[in-house]
């Protein structure tokens, strides 16, 4: 069975940088990033939905720029679940929302970098500038997934993690980590 691939593919004007794509996301903190159609799902809600799909898979065939983007958030969605698990208590709802918003802006290595775990897979930007763009497009896009995963991960009411989505904790996709 193949893995699932980013809808986002064919997306006809989206700017890339490197080979990565950078997507419209819908959001309101502040970035680099286009804004989206409220009315449509957007990279974020993408890899939500593909997530626990996806990180049972070992091999990932890239099909387009913006699966390089989706492989890039589905590996951070992987390393929030891994930071939520490894707390020494059950985080609450607003405990997890900081600890994943601190994590979505702790430095990280972006493709070109010598310790980007994919770099065989990625383009590193052609310039600085494009590369701060695409740190600072990823802090972004990092910090509404965090937002997101929060509300998903605690959506049942309870005040602790979804056990449906914390037994993903220890999963690698493509057997990586970003090593945030």
């Amino acid at each position: 069975m193949p893995a699932y691939h980013s809808s986002f593919n064919e997306e006809p004007d989206a700017r890339q940088v490197g080979n990565t794509s950078i997507l419209a996301i819908r959001t309101r903190i502040r970035g680099p990033a286009p804004i989206a159609d409220p009315s449509q799902p957007d990279i974020i809600d993408e890899t939500l939905d593909l997530f626990r799909a996806n990180s049972l898979f070992r091999n990932f065939e890239i099909k387009g720029p913006a699966d390089r983007t989706l492989i890039v958030l589905i590996l951070y969605v992987s390393d929030c679940l891994a930071k939520i698990g490894s707390a020494r208590t059950v985080p609450t709802q607003i405990e997890a929302s900081k600890m994943l918003n601190t994590l979505s802006v702790d430095n990280f290595p972006i493709p070109g970098d010598a310790n980007f775990p994919l770099n065989s897979h990625y383009a590193a930007p052609s310039s600085r500038h494009e590369a701060d763009f695409l740190r600072q497009y990823l802090t972004q896009v990092r910090q509404e997934l965090a937002a997101r995963l929060t509300e998903k991960l605690y959506a049942d009411g309870t005040g602790k993690p979804s056990k449906w989505w914390m037994a993903f904790q220890k999963r690698r996709f493509m057997n990586r980590s970003l090593g945030s």
